[in-house]
C-alpha cells in the first residue's frame, strides 16, 4: 500500500520505522519540521515527503498528531483523502477524536478508525523513535458500528506487522474510561508526587519504588494537558477516587487508628494480588 504518516514524532516516526523494517509498503511522510523530514529520509524511515495535496495517493493515512490537531487536520483536508481509503489516528484518547472525525470523513466516502498504540517513552520527538517501540505492546482499535470489518482486519494486520503483542478491540468510550485509570491518572499522580519539597533532599535515599513512581512525571505538558482535557470526565472520576482513598489513609494516621490503617493496606495488597492473577502478572 501507499501509506501516509502525518506527524513524525516519537510514535509517528516509530510507525514509519516499524513498517519499513517489516513490510514492503511505500511510506510517505508529512511533517512541518523540515529537519525532521530530512532525518526521516536519511534514515530510510520514509520513502518520500509529500504535502497534504497528495493524500489522494494514500490507501491508508495515519495521523500522529496531538488531539485537537488531529481533528483540525482531518477537517481541513477532508476533501483530499482518497475515496474508499482508511484514515486512522494513534492518539491516547478516542471519544473526542472519533466523534469529530468519523462523520466528516463518512460524508467523503472515507473510513475513519481510531487506534491507540500502548507504547511510548518519557521522551518525545523523531530522534527517540525506534522500529522496536511496539514490540509486545497492546494495539487498541476502536471501531464504530459503521466501521467495515475488512477495514478492522486490515488495521489489525498492520498492527501485527509492527510487532504488537496483542490487538484489543473496544468502543471509544470503553477505551477512554480504561485509559483514564491505567495511564492518565498515573501521570497526574507522578507529576504531583514530585512537587513535594522533599524531592531535592532525597539524594541517596531513593530506590526502585521512587524511580517507578516518578518516571512518568517527566512528560510532555503540551500533549498531556490536551489529552487530559479531552477526557476530563473519565479522568476526574479517577482523580476524585484516589483523593478519597488518600483521605482515608490520612484520617487513619491523624486519629492514630492503626487498625483502620492496617485494614486499608491489607485491602490494597489483596486487590493488587487479585489483579496480578487476573492479568497474569508476576509479583512486583
Amino acid at each position: 500500500m501507499n501509506i501516509a504518516v502525518v506527524g513524525l514524532g516519537l510514535i509517528g516516526g516509530s510507525i514509519c520505522k516499524a513498517l519499513k523494517a517489516n513490510t514492503f509498503h511505500h511510506i510517505m511522510g508529512i511533517d512541518t519540521d523540515k529537519e525532521t523530514i530530512a532525518k526521516a529520509l536519511d534514515q530510510g524511515a520514509i520513502d518520500e515527503e509529500i504535502t497534504p495535496d497528495r493524500l489522494c495517493e494514500a490507501n491508508l493515512t495515519i495521523v500522529a498528531l496531538y488531539p485537537v490537531a488531529i481533528v483540525d487536520f482531518v477537517k481541513q483536508n477532508a476533501d483530499k483523502f482518497r475515496k474508499g481509503s482508511i484514515v486512522m489516528d494513534i492518539c491516547g484518547i478516542k471519544g473526542y477524536i472519533v466523534r469529530n472525525c468519523t462523520p466528516v470523513l463518512e460524508e467523503k466516502g472515507v473510513i475513519f478508525i481510531g487506534t491507540h498504540p500502548m507504547a511510548g517513552t518519557e521522551h518525545s520527538g523523531f530522534d527517540y523513535s525506534t522500529p522496536d517501540l511496539f514490540k509486545k505492546a497492546s494495539f487498541i482499535i476502536t471501531p464504530t458500528a459503521s466501521t467495515p470489518q475488512i477495514a478492522i482486519d486490515l488495521v489489525s494486520t498492520l498492527g501485527a506487522c509492527m510487532n504488537f503483542g496483542q490487538v484489543v478491540i473496544a468502543t471509544p468510550e470503553q477505551h477512554d474510561a480504561n485509559i483514564a485509570y491505567t495511564s492518565q491518572l498515573a501521570h497526574v499522580v507522578s507529576n504531583a508526587y514530585v512537587k513535594s519539597p522533599s524531592l531535592f533532599r532525597a539524594d541517596g535515599f531513593s530506590a526502585g519504588s521512587f524511580l517507578d513512581l516518578t518516571r512518568v512525571a517527566y512528560l510532555n505538558e503540551e500533549m498531556w494537558s490536551s489529552l487530559f482535557m479531552c477526557n476530563k470526565e473519565a479522568l476526574l472520576f479517577e482523580v476524585n477516587t484516589i483523593i478519597h482513598s488518600l483521605e482515608q489513609y490520612r484520617d487513619a494516621m491523624v486519629n492514630d487508628d492503626i487498625d483502620t490503617l492496617r485494614e486499608l493496606l491489607k485491602v490494597g495488597r489483596e486487590r493488587k494480588e487479585k489483579s496480578m492473577e487476573f492479568y497474569g502478572q508476576e509479583r512486583r
